[in-house]
């Protein structure tokens, strides 16, 4: 068989022929072209550089969704580069150019955007995108690819039911990731689509969740366990608190993962969440978001109002962070401390248990400690890459040694706070043998010490109390240390002589 021949053959069972040449090829860009909806990406990128200019998207919206688009368009320019395309979609359209076929990018994205999609890409003969009076999408595309081609004159990828129309009017469909729901339509009993695969798992929703995260919010347990008053409506009280702190929790997360799309698509390992990558539509993780700031203040009903306007509270100073303060040098680390610190409050708050000034004093300079070290990580992470500062931050590399002298003391100085408090009047009132208890600090002290040399060598890649929760010798220290407490509570140790005189 011939060279030509066997092209051809390969071509064919590819479901394609040279007659396909002469038919141009249209393909949509958002949801299809690339794994996310260029508007929701500029509504975020709005919101990230210019806060202030949220107050007028209900103003803009009135003005359709041509000049919606537009409007946006004219205050956001998004970076062609950090979109997450569909690579199989991708190969196939550089195949098709190739052989020489005609591909037209088509899109009710405005055309500004779609112009610069086009040229990064560079496989387009033509762009054509929304303007201020056009909506290029349904049967606006439909119409329009049909007077320029005629009707059945082109072929057309897509991806959504919104596309219904633009498929009834060209001469082949190519489907991209399409859901379940759109593959019922009785459009394919007598069409048979070319059809991409996507990947929609439901583990990608669990993700953006991060509900490994919600282990800080353990920490709404403290004041109960601190004081030890142990009892099934304090447990219970401690859990509702703990699931509403959890569900907002997350909510905050999935906000902070849309404010920070193009600084993730930048990071070697943030690019992989569900919203960089594209896995899972902005859309939806819009309406997860409400569903969990619904449930969660929902659960925080069943407390108080105080603890309602303390989970409020919570939720306003994540805003603030994801919104403004994550950019400040230092602040942001004091912010990150001060929200740890703001769930043992909670704890307080949604039990009516009063925290000891011990357990603020220690709770605020550990976790400072840890702020310092998660932001040292990213450092480290970046210096490994490419010594370039991580994006979207306040921090450069020469800040890393600071860093470590603040982080360090700060963690040494909540062992210290810890010591005093083993020899305070409180502790001898709630422990049989509060010298037990000292065996916490060395334990405390090895694992600060080994926590920041293993940062220092680039081994500590997520938040430090995810970390622990992972690492199984950061697991057992907890567990002694916990062991030691529970012995100084329970077991009375025969008095030393310098201690029975």
């Amino acid at each position: 068989m011939s060279g030509n021949a066997f092209i051809m053959t390969l071509a064919q069972r590819q479901g394609r022929t040279d007659d396909d040449l002469g038919v141009p090829l249209c393909v949509d860009m958002d949801g299809t072209l690339v794994q996310t909806d260029t508007l929701w990406e500029a509504v975020f990128a709005l919101l990230r550089r210019r806060p202030l200019l949220c107050f007028m998207l209900p103003f803009w919206v009135l003005l359709g969704r041509a000049g919606f688009k537009a409007r946006l368009a004219a205050e956001v320019a998004l970076d062609p580069e950090t979109l997450p395309y569909r690579a199989n979609l991708l190969n196939f359209l550089q195949e098709e150019h190739a052989r020489g076929r005609q591909i037209i990018l088509v899109t009710a994205a405005h055309h500004s955007i779609a112009r610069a999609v086009g040229r990064h890409v560079g496989l387009f003969a033509d762009v054509i995108g929304s303007d201020q009076v056009t909506n290029l999408k349904g049967e606006n595309k439909a119409g329009y690819l049909s007077r320029l081609f005629g009707p059945g004159g082109f072929d057309y990828a897509g991806d959504s039911r919104a596309d219904i129309p633009v498929w009834q009017a060209s001469r082949r469909a190519i489907v991209v990731a399409p859901s379940s729901s759109l593959m019922r339509h009785s459009l394919w009993k007598t069409r048979s689509p070319k059809i991409f695969h996507g990947s929609r798992r439901l583990s990608a929703y669990a993700r953006a969740m991060r509900p490994h995260q919600w282990i800080k919010n353990v920490l709404i347990f403290l004041p109960m366990l601190a004081s030890h008053q142990i009892n099934a409506a304090s447990f219970l009280t401690s859990y509702i608190a703990f699931m509403a702190f959890s569900l907002v929790a997350s909510a905050g997360y999935i906000l902070n993962d849309l404010m920070d799309l193009a600084a993730d698509r930048a990071h070697p390992r943030k690019r992989l969440r569900p919203f960089a990558s594209g896995a899972i539509p902005i859309s939806r993780g819009v309406m997860l978001m409400a569903g969990l700031l619904a449930a969660g203040f929902g659960l925080s009903a069943l407390l108080s109002p105080m603890f309602i306007a303390w989970l409020a509270l919570y939720l306003a100073l994540t805003l603030s962070y994801s919104f403004w303060l994550k950019r400040k040098v230092l602040i942001d680390v004091f912010m990150l401390a001060a929200l740890y610190t703001h769930r043992i409050l909670a704890g307080a708050i949604a039990t009516s248990i009063e925290p000891s000034f011990w357990l603020l004093a220690f709770s605020t300079f550990f976790f400072l400690s840890l702020a310092m070290l998660k932001r040292y990580s990213e450092l480290v992470d970046r210096r490994a890459v490419n010594k370039v500062a991580p994006a979207g931050r306040g921090y450069v590399m020469d800040d890393m040694e600071t860093i470590v002298s603040l982080g360090v003391a700060s963690g040494y100085v909540s062992v210290l706070v810890l010591a005093l408090y083993v020899n305070s009047q409180k502790v001898s009132e709630l422990y049989r043998s509060p010298e037990l208890i000292w065996l916490v600090c060395p334990i405390l002290l090895y694992w600060l010490s080994r926590t920041w040399v293993g940062a220092g060598r680039g081994k500590i890649h997520d938040d430090p109390i995810v970390f622990a929760a992972r690492d199984p010798l950061s697991r057992n220290l907890v567990i002694a240390a916990f062991c030691a407490i529970a012995l100084a509570a329970s077991v009375a140790l025969p008095c030393m002589p310098w201690a029975c005189k």
